[in-house]
Protein backbone atom coordinates (compact mmCIF):
# COMPACT_ATOMS: atom_id res chain seq x y z
CA UNK A 1 0.00 0.00 0.00
CA UNK A 2 1.30 3.47 -0.76
CA UNK A 3 0.85 6.13 1.86
CA UNK A 4 1.94 9.66 1.17
CA UNK A 5 1.93 12.79 3.76
CA UNK A 6 0.00 15.51 2.71
CA UNK A 7 -0.56 18.10 5.89
CA UNK A 8 2.52 18.76 8.17
CA UNK A 9 2.87 17.26 11.87
CA UNK A 10 4.03 20.75 12.89
CA UNK A 11 1.56 21.69 16.07
CA UNK A 12 0.30 18.11 16.34
CA UNK A 13 0.19 16.22 19.06
CA UNK A 14 3.61 14.93 20.34
CA UNK A 15 2.51 10.96 19.47
CA UNK A 16 0.94 11.55 16.37
CA UNK A 17 4.60 13.19 14.84
CA UNK A 18 6.11 10.11 16.81
CA UNK A 19 3.77 7.99 14.33
CA UNK A 20 4.39 9.94 10.96
CA UNK A 21 8.26 9.34 12.13
CA UNK A 22 7.49 6.10 12.70
CA UNK A 23 6.36 5.40 9.66
CA UNK A 24 9.50 6.86 7.85
CA UNK A 25 7.99 10.16 6.64
CA UNK A 26 10.58 12.98 6.64
CA UNK A 27 9.18 15.73 4.58
CA UNK A 28 5.36 16.65 3.31
CA UNK A 29 4.44 14.86 0.07
CA UNK A 30 6.71 12.53 0.41
CA UNK A 31 5.36 8.52 -0.85
CA UNK A 32 6.09 5.65 1.03
CA UNK A 33 4.98 2.33 0.26
CA UNK A 34 4.10 -0.13 3.22
CA UNK A 35 3.04 -4.01 3.74
CA UNK A 36 -0.64 -4.21 4.70
CA UNK A 37 -0.87 -5.93 8.18
CA UNK A 38 -2.58 -4.46 11.23
CA UNK A 39 0.36 -2.64 12.62
CA UNK A 40 0.68 -0.44 10.02
CA UNK A 41 -3.19 -0.10 9.72
CA UNK A 42 -2.99 0.72 13.08
CA UNK A 43 -0.54 3.46 12.47
CA UNK A 44 -2.09 5.21 9.52
CA UNK A 45 -5.57 4.92 11.20
CA UNK A 46 -4.46 7.07 14.29
CA UNK A 47 -2.81 9.78 11.42
CA UNK A 48 -5.25 9.17 9.25
CA UNK A 49 -6.12 13.11 9.02
CA UNK A 50 -2.42 13.68 7.63
CA UNK A 51 -2.32 10.93 4.68
CA UNK A 52 -3.19 10.16 1.80
CA UNK A 53 -3.69 6.29 1.14
CA UNK A 54 -3.61 4.11 -2.32
CA UNK A 55 -4.66 0.50 -1.46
Amino acid sequence: MKIKLVKSPIGKIKTHKKTIKALGFTKLGQVIEHEDNPQIRGMIKQVAYMLEIEE
